[in-house]
């Protein structure tokens, strides 16, 4: 289990680093700062006591070698057993901050980081702009302070699992968050909100049993949908075998267009110490073609079990319809919805990676806002979308949620749950589910987030969707019932 308590120490103690940056960066620039410092300082604490190991090994093989010579071989052994998870400097946060002077700081920073293999040091360089970010603090004179802060910070494996790491990560983020709500909305779902939508998507996982699971979400921002929908499992595991199951079996896939939030995703997969995992950067709802301005859908002709996505509200598709349009016989053939709000595309993306009845079929859980539910006269590409997905039988349930939670809007949004393989019991229904009732205040508002749904609340609805049938806040509704919408 984890020690919650101990972690938010932890966490209050790497909060004071973004303190410390108040006056001379804005709240939107904290994470920009101290999200990837954390990483480098995690893959630095499980490269060191790696090669220390290596070392000790190569000092009873070679007693008459210098501490040079050893080091080196020590090095040499860890780039071709780890290529992926090595450094090929010397250089530790510890040692740039005893043995440089401050006028080859930046410098010398930038050499430890690209030493590290070429997917992390492009991870943190460019997809996290770390580059722009070292000019910034020496230029506000705080690369210093914040490299000595992290180079004694208890980071290591033998001190934290993935999974605590990512527990870190996650309450880091919420607390950006929280000081910039201007822009959270672009890639912070709030955690409560994920965790109702992983209990409606009902994962069927055995961890006594070899059989994997796939997850895959076309939107996935910094990717909180798929390691929430992980640590709901692991959660429910009883032993460490269990629990080495689910990080072997379940299996996360996403897409992310914007490269800051895909940066911010991959990096949490590897703190998290994921092992099966595929996070690409590029425009989910396009071919992918050699001829296209941009990276198109890297997922095309696969296939995943569950799907679980809250893609942005009301935003534009004009900028690439017309290489969206080359979907418009096969994955978009249902309809395609008015330039103005591309939501319908991610369903309709998600929809075509299903996977057939014979094969066991596949569920989705997305996020919306009413515009789908609503935009579109008879006849239009939304009516015919919403026309589709009835005829042939796929929605399952729509939650109606409270207002007021989320950070960057005030609006109604629903929970949309599909399911291609339904159980007899539910063929040819639509269950709505009204929870608006179902939350309560914030101590402390943050942004337009003013409610939030505990356990408690959340679980209210998990237990009506279970149900499957009518009450006062219930109510069944046969396909046909919504023919004339």
């Amino acid at each position: 289990m984890i020690n919650k308590e101990k972690l938010d120490n932890l966490t209050n103690e790497i909060w004071k680093s973004a303190e410390k940056l108040r006056g001379k960066f804005t709240a939107a620039e904290y994470q920009n700062i101290v999200l990837p410092i954390i990483m480098i300082r995690r893959l630095e604490c499980v490269i060191q006591e790696r090669r220390k190991g290596f070392i000790e090994e190569f000092k009873n093989k070679f007693p008459k070698l210098s501490e040079e010579e050893i080091e080196a071989k020590a090095l040499k052994k860890e780039i071709d057993l780890f290529p992926k998870l090595s450094n090929k400097t010397t250089w530790t946060l510890s040692k740039i901050i005893k043995q440089v002077s401050e006028t080859k700081l930046d410098k010398t920073f930038r050499e430890y980081i690209n030493g590290f293999s070429e997917e992390i040091s492009e991870l943190l360089l460019v997809h996290l702009g770390y580059n722009e970010t070292i000019t910034k603090m020496v230029k506000a004179n705080r690369l210093y302070s914040i490299i000595e802060q992290y180079s004694t910070e208890e980071l290591g494996p033998n001190k934290l699992s993935g999974l605590e790491v990512g527990y870190i990560y996650e309450e880091l983020l919420k607390r950006f968050t929280q000081e910039n709500t201007k822009v959270a909305g672009d890639h912070f779902t709030p955690r409560e909100v994920i965790r109702l939508m992983v209990g409606l998507l009902e994962l069927d996982f055995n961890p006594k049993e070899s059989k994997s699971i796939s997850l895959y979400d076309p939107a996935c921002g910094t990717g909180g949908m798929l390691s929430v929908s992980k640590e709901h499992l692991l959660d429910k595991c009883k032993t460490e075998d269990e629990k080495k199951k689910v990080y072997n079996l379940v299996q996360l896939f996403g897409q992310e267009y914007q490269s800051q939030s895909f940066g911010i995703c991959k990096m949490d997969m590897i703190l998290r110490e994921e092992k099966e995992f595929e996070i690409t950067l590029g425009n989910s709802l396009i071919p992918n073609s050699k001829n296209s301005k941009e990276i198109g859908d890297l997922h095309y002709g696969r296939k995943y079990n569950y799907f679980i996505s809250n893609p942005p509200f009301g935003v534009t598709w004009s900028e690439y319809a017309t290489q969206a349009r080359n979907f418009k016989t096969t994955r978009y053939a249902p309809g395609m919805p008015g330039e103005g709000d591309g939501a319908l595309l991610f369903l309709l993306t998600m929809i075509e990676k299903m996977k057939s009845v014979e094969e066991g079929g596949s569920k989705i859980c997305i996020l919306f806002n009413g515009s789908p539910l609503s935009n579109g006269d008879c006849g239009t590409g939304e009516s015919e979308i919403r026309r589709y997905l009835l005829e042939n039988d796929l929605i399952e349930s729509i939650v109606m949620l409270p207002d007021q939670m989320f950070y960057n809007t005030g609006i109604f949004t629903y929970i949309w749950v599909l399911n291609n393989n339904k159980p007899k019991k539910r063929k040819g229904k639509v269950l709505i589910i009204n929870a608006r009732e179902q939350f309560e205040k914030e101590p402390k508002s943050f942004g337009n987030k003013r409610n939030r749904m505990n356990e408690e609340h959340r679980n209210w609805v998990i237990k009506k969707f279970q149900s499957f049938s009518e009450d006062e806040t219930c109510k069944l509704f046969s396909n046909k019932s919504f023919a004339y919408h």
